[in-house]
Formats: structure tokens, C-alpha cells, sequence
């Protein structure tokens, strides 16, 4: 029986690690969905009476493999959409906890939006700029950057799309609400997982230093948050 679409992109993303799902410049480092689908063809950005009937077809892909849980799907290199397989998902949400507290830092935004997915998740963005007092545009750079904190240190994965308004928005979820056993297993990654990891980051070297920076940034903010807390002390005294 032949596989089904999103069978056999599962399979690409297992076999890969990780993968965004479109190009960039259509090169094929870092890997892609769109580079594995179809090799041989160049990717043309674009949503007009011409455009290629495989951009959209893989962009409905995207959503119906985010929502199938079978594989992790994140804004995670540069704030692309990015898929992971679960052992390097694990590999990846173990790492980043080995560096510190990925909570360090965050702006109070991202920290407001986390607590209400950990209440309740999936929510759609909508949602979640309601509920964080972040709508219109006067406050779009606070909520981008806030979402793009909690992409970057994989405290949030998104599970598909949701109708509620002329376009779907992008439904989110808490990893650990989402993928609750790879949470509570994050300080005990299998070494199946670290070497599924490993082998994606040597594949690309783009995810790599993707993962450098993320690493980077929980490691600081959790090195400076003994010291501002002994300035507030000081300062409260």
C-alpha cells in the first residue's frame, strides 16, 4: 500500500532529525520537507493565480503533521517552521535544560503567555493576545518577541491551526502540556535520542549554530539571575 503524504513526511522528519518545511534561497542546507518532496524543483514563493499548487498543498501539510503529534513542530530556526522528530525533540528539550532554567530571562510577556498555556493549552495566538492584553498593532513587537523567547528555548510547540477569524491562527501549546512525558523525562534523555541529535546537528550545521545560540542564551540569563536578584535585595533594603 503506498504510504499516505503525511506518512511519508513523517518519515523524512524521522529520518532527517530535523527539517524546516520550506527552503531558504532553495538551498538545501539547512534541510527542508519541500527539498526531500521534490528535489529536482525550485520553490517559488507565491499565492496568485499562478503560484505552485505543491507550496500550498505542502503548507496544509504542515498543519495536518503539527497536529498529528507524531512528530514536535516549532518557530524554532529563525523563527521558522520547524519539525523535529520525538528522540531528537527530547535530545533537544534535554539539552537546553542541561544549559539551566529555560525560564531565565524571559521577558514578562513570554512569561504571562506560558502560564496561560500551562493552564490551558492549545490556544490559538488570537487567544492568547486577547488573554495577555497584546492586541493591535501597537503592541505586536512586544508579543513577537515574546513568542519568539519561548520558540527559541522550546517551552512551546504548535498543534495545528485554528478557524477564528478570516485567517486560521496557529493553535500553541506548553511543551509540557503537549509532550508531557518528554518533559517530565527531560533530565533523562535516552543516548538513542543523543545520538539522533547529534547526527541531525553534523547533517546541518545551520541547526547547529541555531542550537549554539539557544544554549547561549538560557546558559546567560540563568548565570546573571543571582546577581540581579542581589541588586534588587540591595535596592529593596
Amino acid at each position: 500500500m503506498k504510504a499516505s503524504r503525511i506518512q511519508r513526511a513523517k518519515s523524512i522528519v524521522d529520518r532527517l532529525g530535523i527539517a524546516l518545511v520550506y527552503p531558504i534561497d532553495n538551498k538545501p542546507e539547512p534541510p527542508s520537507l519541500w527539498s526531500a518532496l521534490h528535489p529536482r524543483s525550485e520553490m517559488r514563493w507565491s499565492w496568485d493565480a499562478d503560484a505552485d499548487p505543491r507550496v500550498v498543498d505542502l503548507w496544509h501539510l504542515r498543519e495536518q503533521l503539527a497536529r498529528s503529534s507524531d512528530v514536535a513542530y516549532a518557530k524554532w530556526f529563525r523563527a521558522r517552521a520547524t519539525f523535529f522528530s520525538l528522540p531528537v525533540f527530547h535530545a533537544l528539550v534535554g539539552r537546553i535544560n542541561e544549559e539551566g532554567d529555560p525560564r531565565a530571562g524571559l521577558p514578562h510577556e513570554a512569561l504571562e503567555i506560558l502560564e496561560r498555556l500551562r493552564e490551558l493549552s492549545p490556544q490559538s495566538t488570537k487567544e492568547l493576545r486577547a488573554e495577555a492584553g497584546l492586541r493591535g498593532r501597537a503592541h505586536e513587537s512586544l508579543f513577537t518577541h515574546a513568542m519568539k523567547a519561548l520558540w527559541a528555548r522550546l517551552l512551546i510547540v504548535g498543534t495545528g491551526e485554528v478557524e477564528d477569524g478570516a485567517f486560521p491562527s496557529l493553535a500553541v501549546a506548553a511543551t509540557e502540556m503537549m509532550f508531557e512525558d518528554i518533559w517530565n523525562a527531560r533530565h533523562r534523555v535516552p543516548a538513542e535520542s543523543r545520538a539522533a541529535l547529534d547526527q541531525a546537528l553534523a547533517r546541518s550545521p545551520a541547526f547547529a549554530k541555531e542550537l549554539a545560540r539557544s544554549l547561549k542564551m538560557v546558559r546567560d540569563a540563568t548565570a546573571a539571575r543571582p546577581a540581579r536578584r542581589e541588586e534588587e535585595d540591595l535596592l529593596g533594603s
